[in-house]
C-alpha cells in the first residue's frame, strides 16, 4: 500500500494507491475521510482494482485551503482533476458519497472523457440552495466544531434525525470520523462553504452524463439528510443509471462496506469490458 501527499492547487491531499488493475477512485462525504466511502473493505483490491482514496482538502489529513472560503465544488472539482493527472491516470471509475457525489458528477460533466464509470452514493444537491434555515444549521455546527471541537459539534447536531433504530449508530460514527480530523478548524471552513455551492446549474445537465452509472439511494428513515427522492431523481435524469435501492429491515448499502464495494465492482467491469488494463 503506497499513502503519501499529492500537491493540488495550493493543498496537500492525502492519498492512499493500492492494488492492481482498473483504477477506481474513492470520494467522501462533508466532514468524512477516506476511509468513510467502503469503510475499510479491502474487497475492491482482492477483485484486481487500483484503488485510490484521498482525503479532500481540509479533511483528514489534507491541508486546508489556502483561503477559508475556497471549499467549493470548483475547487473540489479541480482537486480531483489535478489527483488524476499527478497519478497519471487518464480515466477512473469514480465512487463518492454526499459531497463526494456531487464532485464526481461535476467532473464527470466537465471531462467526460476521462470517466470511466461512475457510482453515485447518497446524492443531496436537488438543483437549488440550501434554504436559510438549513444554511444557518450548516453554519452553527461550523461554530460548534470551531470552538467546541467533537462535542460542541454534536451539541449543535442534537439528536438525529433518524429512526429510533439508527440513533445510536449515526451518533457513534459521527464522533469516530470527526476525531480524526488534523485541521478540524478547516472542516468548519468547508462547512460552510460546500452546502451553497452548486456543483453542476440545472439536474437537467445530467442527462448529459455517458459513462455506466450506479446511484446508491438510503432509505429516508435511515438517513433522511440525503433524500431518497433525490436519489430517484439522478436515476431518471442520467441515461441508463441503475438505482441500487435499501433491501428492508437491513442497514442501508452506503454503510456496507462490502455491499458497496460490489456494486463499485459491478459498474468498473461494465466499464472497462473489453479495454486493454
Amino acid at each position: 500500500m503506497a499513502s503519501h501527499m499529492i500537491k493540488v492547487d495550493g493543498v496537500s491531499l492525502a492519498c492512499e494507491d493500492h492494488g492492481l488493475g482498473a483504477p477506481v477512485v474513492l470520494l467522501h462525504g462533508l466532514t468524512a475521510t477516506r476511509r468513510y466511502v467502503v469503510m475499510g473493505s479491502k474487497a475492491l483490491e482482492r477483485s484486481e482494482h487500483r484503488v485510490i482514496a484521498y482525503d479532500a482538502r481540509g479533511h483528514g489529513s489534507s491541508s486546508p485551503a489556502p483561503d477559508p472560503s475556497a471549499y467549493t465544488y470548483e475547487e473540489l472539482t479541480r482537486d480531483l482533476e489535478g489527483l488524476l493527472d499527478r497519478l497519471e491516470i487518464s480515466r477512473a471509475v469514480l465512487a463518492g458519497a454526499s459531497m463526494g457525489a456531487h464532485t464526481l458528477l461535476s467532473f464527470a460533466l466537465r471531462a467526460p472523457e476521462r470517466v470511466a464509470g461512475l457510482v453515485v452514493i447518497t446524492p443531496a444537491y436537488d438543483g437549488d440552495g440550501p434554504s436559510p434555515e438549513r444554511m444557518a444549521r450548516w453554519e452553527a455546527l461550523a461554530e460548534g466544531l470551531r470552538h467546541g471541537g467533537v462535542d460542541g459539534f454534536l451539541e449543535a447536531y442534537g439528536r438525529p434525525r433518524v429512526g429510533e433504530a439508527w440513533q445510536e449508530t449515526v451518533l457513534k460514527v459521527m464522533r469516530q470520523r470527526l476525531s480524526t480530523h488534523r485541521h478540524p478548524e478547516a472542516v468548519a471552513d468547508a462547512l460552510v462553504a460546500v452546502p451553497p455551492s452548486r456543483p453542476f446549474d440545472a439536474l437537467e445537465q445530467l442527462r448529459a452524463v455517458s459513462a455506466p452509472t450506479a446511484i446508491v439511494a438510503s432509505n429516508d428513515e435511515a438517513d433522511p439528510e440525503h433524500p431518497f427522492a433525490v436519489g430517484e431523481t439522478y436515476a431518471s435524469l442520467i441515461p441508463g443509471a441503475r438505482l441500487v435501492v435499501d433491501e428492508p429491515g437491513r442497514s442501508p448499502v452506503a454503510w456496507q462496506g462490502s455491499q458497496l464495494s460490489k456494486v463499485i465492482a459491478s459498474v468498473a467491469q461494465d466499464a472497462f469490458a473489453g479495454a486493454q488494463r
